[in-house]
């Protein structure tokens, strides 16, 4: 029996090369380097706009393992946090917390955006961005960094937290675009097949 187009899955080497594709792009992102904030190490970076992409791009299993495969590629060495740092010294520092950060928010940002695919309307799509990739983000890396640095809470939730906001809601829009132009032009990136009577990507 063949099987029509649109009940297609992704491929296993298909997935792989996604997740991949996926964790490249994170540590390309981080290359710009890192802008000190406040006077305290927790930069600026974009790294949270590849991490929001993988999110709501692939899903949250898959967006999750691209985020976990760039931090292991970080742990053994590789340059590829911001500034071109990499080796495990940067999992036990005070911004530990943001990485362990980005792997929940992608997953969030995937599990949200899965509730809606195949369709992706823009605004939940932002939604999710922000619910994972600056909500999910913060709320694992900013008690650590107040732990770690023995910063008082308010004022780690300031240095670590506030300052990114602006930033980071243009990076949601960014993802947000990007993310609907993909859904719209490869209906089943995420591994959920269209549904016939489904609305395209981008419709509200």
């Amino acid at each position: 029996m063949t099987t029509s187009p649109s009940s297609r899955r992704p491929s296993g080497a298909r997935d792989l090369a996604l997740v991949a594709s996926f964790a490249a792009l994170i540590a390309v992102l981080a290359i710009p380097g890192a802008i000190p904030v406040g006077g305290f190490p927790a930069p600026i970076t974009l790294q949270t706009l590849g991490v929001m992409l993988a999110g709501s791009i692939l899903g949250w299993k898959r967006g999750m393992l691209a985020v976990l495969l760039y931090l292991g590629m970080g742990l053994v060495g590789l340059p590829v946090f911001a500034g071109g740092a990499g080796g495990p010294g940067a999992f036990v520092g005070p911004t530990a917390g943001y990485l362990g950060g980005f792997v929940v928010g992608a997953g969030l940002i995937g599990w949200l955006v899965e509730r809606r695919l195949p369709a992706y309307p823009t605004w939940w799509g932002a939604l999710a961005n922000v619910v994972g990739g600056i909500l999910g983000v913060y709320a694992v890396g900013v008690p650590v960094l107040s732990a770690v640095s023995g910063l008082a809470f308010p004022t780690a939730l300031k240095l670590g937290f506030l300052y990114f906001v602006p930033g980071d809601l243009v990076k949601v829009a960014l993802a947000t675009v990007v993310a609907a132009a993909v859904h719209r032009a490869v209906p089943d990136v995420a591994g959920v097949a269209p549904a016939r009577d489904s609305q395209p990507a981008g419709v509200d």
